[in-house]
């Protein structure tokens, strides 16, 4: 057969991704203080968009010469505005194809009024920065030091696996104060989270070995204390001089002699130690203002047992067309690229307008399944966690995977049990025998180490007794997958244990 250039003719459908369209999905990824920074750099150059709670500059007849030298003003800069950077894109069609799957839920969202975004009561609050005009402050922006909570949460995030324990470490980190201490009572966080406390007490042991030394220590004998275990120098003398630092203060040094059981020359080399230590090991990170997470969506409990989801206001920026300006301007263009500039400029701020509130419905409706799909973390505590993916979400609300990825990225909620990043709620399934129900990863990792923290110095077991006690409670878990869990967990092996144990007993005989 032949081969010769033809023209055929073909009808099909596509969806044209436009500028404008990967922005709408972008938005959705973003925090609420890069979305504030977008939306203010959209009202900068954006003349018809103007913020909610500005009023509209009122008409009156006997000032109309001064209004027509307002409108000028703002048409000049305008055209100022269009010849500067010009529209470089322009609307398209498909931003309402991007939500259509969506429309039956957010029809039904509607017809609930769950799109009202109601004032909810609260301490919680945050402002977006800026930055200074100063000829220091755009420099000092780019170039931040290092926080002692992101320098302990990168630590935290490289020594726990667990979903659960990075939970209750993380608000560990948060109560630690710009010294290094811990400002929160242990008891407190464990009522909060719904974990015993013996749980806490294991992960803030985890916090205090992290770098500084010294770190979330509730006073200034565990402080010290901790740097000098990290240093091999808490002997039984200095753990006496540690439990008396008040005498230390008051300089009696024939109590301390006489409590330590040491000479002149040992307490004076001990003070001396003592000294060389740092009582505030925080105080060496930038000590500039703490970026404070400001929650999304507030989650609280509703008189009948179930849970009220609610949008925070203070994160959903809120912007309106002035469709009374446009007016004005639309009639006085000179020529048509002044037309076609006010009218891009009407498309943009319409579909910043649209973009905002189907974001903000999005956000809703995701948080709220998440919700409904961790009742049990929010009603009992982190040992309830249910094994979630973003399949079953998306599926649940139809949306699709990675638009609930978006939504539930750099986004918290804030329930009575704390603050809690979206991603946090999404945890691993182990199967269970039978046709019993899945059991969450961080689950199964609890159970192991509940079974290896009872275990009694003469039957320590094995990878494979575990895996046979958790069959036999249900779970069907495969031997690799428990030496894996115990190793994320820091727990040696069944050998290393029962040597431990027994050099235990013999040095307590």
């Amino acid at each position: 057969m032949a081969m010769m250039p033809r023209m055929e003719l073909r009808q099909g459908q596509s969806l044209v991704m436009t500028p404008q369209l990967l922005q709408a999905i972008k938005l959705l990824q973003l925090s609420h203080l890069e979305l504030q920074t977008f939306v203010e750099n959209e009202l900068e150059r954006n003349p018809l968009l103007e913020r909610a709670d500005e009023a509209p500059e009122p008409v009156v007849p006997d000032a109309m010469a001064s209004a027509m030298a307002a409108d000028t003003e703002r048409y000049e800069r305008a055209e100022s505005l269009n010849t500067q950077e010009g529209m470089e894109t322009r609307l398209g069609t498909g931003l309402d194809n991007v939500f259509q799957a969506e429309q039956p839920q957010v029809a039904r969202l509607e017809a609930q009024g769950a799109d009202t975004l109601p004032v909810t009561g609260g301490s919680y609050g945050g402002s977006g920065g800026s930055f200074d005009e100063g000829p220091e402050g755009f420099e000092s922006g780019l170039v931040a030091d290092l926080s002692l909570h992101d320098h302990l949460a990168a630590q935290l995030d490289l020594i726990v696996t667990a979903p659960a324990d990075r939970l209750i470490g993380a608000h560990l980190i948060d109560a630690v104060d710009e010294a290094g201490y811990l400002s929160e009572p242990v008891a407190e966080i464990a009522a909060r989270l719904g974990v015993a406390e013996a749980r806490v007490e294991k992960v803030l042991h985890l916090v205090q070995g992290l770098d500084p030394s010294g770190v979330a220590a509730r006073d200034v004998a565990e402080c010290v204390a901790i740097q000098l275990r990290d240093r091999d120098r808490y002997d039984p003398a200095m753990q006496a001089l540690v439990a008396n630092l008040a005498l230390v203060a008051r300089r009696d040094l024939a109590a301390l002699k006489r409590i330590c059981g040491v000479d002149d020359e040992d307490i004076a080399d001990m003070i001396a130690e003592i000294r060389r230590l740092d009582p505030k090991p925080g105080r060496a990170f930038g000590g500039g203002t703490a970026a404070t997470v400001v929650p999304d969506v507030f989650i609280r409990p509703a008189p009948d047992g179930s849970w009220l989801v609610d949008l925070n206001p203070e994160t959903l920026p809120r912007v309106l067309v002035n469709q009374t300006y446009h007016a004005r301007v639309s009639g006085r263009a000179r020529n048509e690229e002044e037309r076609s500039f006010i009218a891009e400029c009407l498309q943009t701020a319409n579909w910043l307008t649209r973009s905002l509130e189907q974001r903000a419905r999005t956000i809703l409706k995701v948080a709220s399944e998440i919700v409904r799909q961790q009742d049990g973390f929010f009603a009992h505590g982190v040992e309830h966690l249910r094994p979630l993916n973003l399949k079953t979400v998306a599926d649940a609300i139809g949306m699709h995977e990675s638009t609930v990825s978006r939504v539930t990225s750099n986004k918290y909620l804030a329930c009575p049990r704390g603050v809690f990043e979206m991603k946090y709620f999404f945890s691993a399934a182990i199967a269970a025998t039978g046709h019993g129900e899945a059991h969450s990863a961080e689950a199964v990792r609890h159970r192991i180490r509940q079974m290896i923290d009872e275990e009694p110095p003469g039957a320590v077991l094995s990878d494979d007794a575990i895996v046979t006690k958790l069959k036999d409670s249900g779970i069907d878990i495969a031997r690799r997958t428990v030496a894996k869990y115990r190793e994320s967990l820091r727990i040696p092996s069944s050998m290393e244990r029962r040597r431990e144990k027994a050099a235990r007993g013999a040095g307590q005989r």
